[in-house]
């Protein structure tokens, strides 16, 4: 296979599906896909790939990785092409996702050598001054990783990465919509010296995923994406961990002092970032009421400047959302946010999968705009007159990734930071931003566990304790 080729090889499965390109509707690739009968097989080989990981030290672990890595970063434009032929990210997006695998599979080789265990000071406690000992960090086994469309190379890096590092066998399922990505990392970390049992990919539907985290052999669940099909998983699972990115509805708060050019840049690259299909994508903006106004009008202006399109244009700011079903529903959803009363300031135009981006005001708080995730290159703008007022506003969701706040005040950032209910806070920063070391998950509900390359190696190894009496006999 050439390296600037978009197909993967073929695999042995149960039948074929098409992988289109959400731009053109063309089909790029094709899959195998895995009946729901078939995952007793899928488990003998991931109980295979289970005892070899075992096998495979910290220093081999880590080399792989770090092998994967070095492959990927050469291979990186081809990489790029891939996503946006797929998935429909801009070029540019593509180019730092890419980059953004690199560095998280960098992070993981890091965490297989560094995180192995620690000394347990059993002395510092009465009763036990004759112990000594420490605890490892074993795996637990066999891991499930269900991965999304939006980002389809550096998700499935960050639960990929992770599990191997830790010593885990992992049965992959990426999305059906962009499960290219996925393979070819995984294709990747065999040739950079993975046993190829260590991971099994599989492709299919609902069925075929229910089957998968239910079986008694998967110790964990790794899970990226929707709430109902998170709770589905849930209820399927049984007795295993679960760690679940199930989305937000972001809010930004811009507080009269802020820089508002600064803001508006921001948030505009937070809201309309991969076609707004992105969890921690900026959605609901509130904005002082003395400089409401100005930010708005701003926000707009920028917004209109916005080049809709190829995707695989390097001028090019928005790209297709994953379908044209996505789109339209978009479309839908932001329709019923006018007839409910909603004022339009620019966007909301559909064109197949393009769907322009579009920014509401004076949205009512019963709409589905303001109070779920959109998951579109969709934004509500409100304004607010106390602080008080935007940070009430900004925890009504039920659900909670990021937030962010504009303020040229270090007492009302770090009083915000203390007060907003959210996974993370970024202060001067939209909400979308992430750095693949830092823990990364929701408040509230569905929130479970967290990501991060070492918060999740924590999530899928368990400790061990060894605990030595210095009383012990010498035999003979």
């Amino acid at each position: 296979m050439s390296e600037t080729s978009l197909k993967p090889p073929i695999r042995v499965g149960d039948g074929m599906e098409p992988v289109d390109d959400p731009h053109t509707g063309e089909q790029i690739g094709s899959v195998c896909v895995v009946s729901a009968e078939s995952v007793p097989a899928v488990m003998e080989r991931a109980r295979a790939g289970r005892r070899t990981a075992r096998t495979m030290s910290r220093a081999a672990r880590a080399a792989v990785l770090d092998r994967a890595a070095r492959l990927v970063e050469e291979r990186s434009e081809s990489f790029a092409r891939l996503i946006v032929g797929e998935a429909g990210k801009t070029i540019v997006q593509a180019r730092k996702e890419t980059a953004r695998a690199v560095n998280t599979l960098r992070l993981s080789a890091a965490e297989a050598r560094r995180n192995a265990g620690e000394v347990v000071p059993f002395d510092a406690y009465e009763g036990s001054e004759n112990r000594q000992g420490w605890f490892t960090r074993e795996p637990l086994g066999i891991i499930a990783a269900i991965t999304p469309y939006n980002d389809p190379l550096n998700l499935v890096a960050h639960k990929l990465g992770p599990a191997v590092a830790g010593g885990n066998a992992i049965v992959l399922k990426p999305s059906a919509l962009t499960p290219l990505s996925a393979m070819r990392l995984v294709d990747t970390l065999t040739e950079a010296g993975l046993p190829e049992n260590v991971v099994t990919v599989v492709n299919g539907g609902a069925e075929l995923g229910a089957a998968i985290v239910s079986a008694a052999d998967v110790r964990m669940v790794s899970f990226t994406g929707g709430f109902r099909t998170g709770e589905a998983i849930a209820r399927a699972a049984g007795l295993k961990k679960l760690a679940m990115d199930l989305g937000g509805n972001a809010p930004v708060i811009v507080l009269q002092d802020a820089d508002l050019d600064a803001a508006v840049e921001s948030c505009v690259s937070g809201a309309f970032w991969a076609a707004g299909q992105n969890c921690i994508g900026t959605q609901r903006i509130l904005v002082a009421a003395p400089v409401y106004e100005v930010f708005r009008d701003a926000f707009v202006a920028r917004t209109r400047r916005l080049r809709t399109g190829d995707p695989s244009d390097d001028t090019t700011d928005v790209g297709p959302m994953i379908t044209p079903r996505a789109a339209a529903a978009a479309k839908a959803r932001v329709d019923a946010a006018l007839a409910e009363g909603a004022t339009l300031l620019c966007g909301n135009e559909l064109d197949g999968a393009l769907y322009t981006p579009t920014v509401l005001e004076k949205v009512p708080r019963t709409s589905s705009v303001w109070g779920e995730e959109a998951f579109a290159p969709v934004v509500v703008l409100q304004p607010f007159d106390s602080f008080e007022e935007a940070l009430r506003r900004a925890n009504e969701i039920d659900f909670s990734l990021h937030a962010g706040v504009f303020t040229a005040r270090l007492d009302r950032a770090l009083e915000a930071a203390r007060l907003l209910e959210a996974g993370g806070v970024m202060i001067n920063d939209s909400s979308d931003y992430r750095f693949d070391a830092m823990p990364f998950g929701g408040f509230k509900y569905g929130s479970m566990g967290r990501e991060g390359v070492r918060f999740a190696y924590e999530e899928m190894t368990q400790p061990k304790v060894v605990c030595v009496s210095r009383l012990m006999r010498s035999a003979g």
